[in-house]
């Protein structure tokens, strides 16, 4: 594959996923409507934490190419 095919995947499947990440984690600040759900804040701090280490992770794998785990987010 040439290095602008590369690029042009790259940006293009970045593009998309980056998009449903923000998507997504706008649904999930959604859920602090507190008239339609019923949590806890220990619940807020699970959430902030496995999202903060899937950052992080992200994060290492772009720095050092590495290659995590795939976890699965449970309250």
């Amino acid at each position: 594959m040439s290095k602008t095919s590369d690029r042009e995947k790259f940006v293009k499947l970045a593009e998309a996923r980056v998009s449903k990440a923000l998507k997504d984690i706008k649904l999930i600040g959604n859920l602090s409507n507190r008239s339609n759900y019923d949590y806890s804040q220990d619940d807020v701090k699970k959430i902030y934490s496995a999202l903060n280490k899937a950052l992080s992770e992200m994060k290492a794998r772009f720095d050092a190419k590495g290659d995590p785990e795939d976890a699965v987010f449970k309250l």
